[in-house]
């Protein structure tokens, strides 16, 4: 058997982390068993589905690096893949189930009626679930009672104004595209025994089917659009890498059994198995989002930091060509945990002058021989011929030793007359692509600031 799992979108808002991470696991899982992964769109509610909503959607998979094998852009033998579009699919299929005498008009919806037996969804993660539709019923909101009452058990697969509920399109999308594996959302296992009664009564097969737990926010409620982390598009705006997000989001649900959990996307196709998804909800957690996104950092090669790092350099007015970036960018990466955060870092490095910070200012002027040792700094650094870190370094160390002083005790004071800052990357290296004129002007202007 081929593998062939699926993610169904709805275009009617942005990528949402959950979703996200159901397409992460579908595309993981088919090819990790060298199958197929396809994009399908459910598009029936014409009302709120929009092409701003599409585009960003595809964006967000193309940009995790998420590609199908079918669907939009991609083709396939199956042909439309936006619901939107196979009406007569699903006419097609209505009619096989009128004439089984299986469905009946209800005040001009069309009702399949469910059978009176136990239906039992042999679950991958949840195990074994049995449910007989009829006994259990449905209810629905009475208005006028104010209050919940019991209603017809059979279920509404196309509404009184023809519109084809989602149930019944899914079965038969699932049915014509040949999926073998429906990996979803721990909330969708209440519809999974409607689904399976009509794969039944089409007398099909039906897929193997794996509900993931959901993932909670900090609160332990289900993560909504309006919490930290909820949306794929903040993260590409954000300075995130795609394999830092996709690696993190893994993580949300299941685990290699082991203490890894960094992992690059190949080692995650490599590892990853429905065996290893917990049944328990997943807490998410933007800090530990934000720590697997910077070891991710740190592993890219220099070339693919530079590029990546680029969009964030530029807006932030350093120039992406310039020489000295990729050692600038070595020395920060390892202090960052995004890309926005890259500019922070070594921007004092491209800056005309220093911005100051006043509370690193007031800091270093409590000492009472800060004129002096900044004049010592700006006499050593002149006399140096060797502008590089370890010439920066001997520099301090004699400045320190004419005025009596240990080295690091004028560390900070360099660092806050140089950069501006009480904080950053490796001061020498940092100093040494500044330049030379550069450093010495801005000890001048700092002592001119504090005299």
């Amino acid at each position: 058997m081929t593998v062939r799992t699926r993610f169904a979108p709805s275009p009617t808002g942005f990528l949402h982390i959950g979703g996200a991470r159901t397409a992460l696991y579908n595309w993981l899982y088919a090819r990790r068993h060298g199958g197929s992964f396809l994009l399908r769109v459910e598009d029936t509610d014409a009302e709120r589905s929009t092409a701003e909503s599409m585009r960003v959607i595809l964006d967000g998979l193309r940009w995790l690096g998420l590609d199908w094998d079918e669907g939009p852009g991609a083709g396939g033998p199956h042909v439309p893949y936006f619901q939107s579009e196979r009406r007569e699919i699903y006419d097609r299929y209505l009619a096989k189930l009128d004439a089984a005498g299986l469905v009946y008009e209800d005040e001009g919806a069309i009702r399949f009626r469910v059978p009176d037996k136990i239906l039992t969804v042999s679950d991958l993660v949840c195990g074994e679930v049995s449910t007989n539709l009829k006994e259990a019923g449905s209810r629905r909101y009475d208005a006028e009672l104010k209050r919940e009452v019991e209603a017809n058990p059979d279920l509404v697969i196309r509404r009184p104004n023809g519109g084809y509920i989602f149930h019944f399109v899914n079965v038969v999308d699932d049915l014509e595209m040949g999926i073998t594996h429906v990996i979803r959302g721990e909330d969708h296992l209440s519809n999974t025994p409607k689904h399976l009664a009509l794969f039944g009564a089409l007398g099909a097969t039906p897929p193997r089917f794996a509900h993931i737990p959901l993932n909670l926010n900090p609160s332990g409620t289900k993560m909504s659009k309006r919490d930290q982390g909820a949306l794929i598009h903040e993260y590409q705006e954000g300075g995130f890498l795609p394999s830092g997000v996709a690696n993190y989001m893994a993580l949300l649900g299941w685990s290699a059994k082991d203490d890894q959990e960094i992992f690059s996307m190949a080692e995650l196709v490599e590892r990853f198995d429905l065996s290893g998804v917990n049944s328990s909800n997943s807490k998410f957690d933007y800090g530990k989002c934000r720590w697997v996104n910077g070891e991710h950092l740190k592993r890219l090669a220099p070339a693919e930091l530079a590029g990546q790092a680029a969009p964030f350099l530029a807006k932030a007015g350093i120039d992406p060509a310039d020489p000295r970036v990729p050692e600038a960018l070595g020395l920060a990466r390892e202090r960052v945990q995004t890309l926005a955060e890259l500019p922070g870092i070594i921007g004092t490095i491209f800056a005309d002058a220093a911005t100051y910070d006043e509370a690193a200012v007031a800091k270093v002027k409590e000492r009472a021989d800060l004129p002096q040792t900044i004049t010592a700094l700006e006499t050593a650094f002149a006399a140096t011929d060797e502008w590089t870190a370890e010439g920066i370094k001997a520099a301090v160390q004699s400045a320190a030793e004419g005025l009596g002083s240990k080295m690091g005790a004028l560390m900070l004071p360099c660092r806050v007359a140089t950069t501006g800052s009480a904080s950053g990357a490796d001061l020498a290296p940092m100093l040494a692509l500044l330049g030379k004129e550069a450093v010495l002007r801005r000890l001048r202007e700092f002592v001119g600031q504090i005299s």
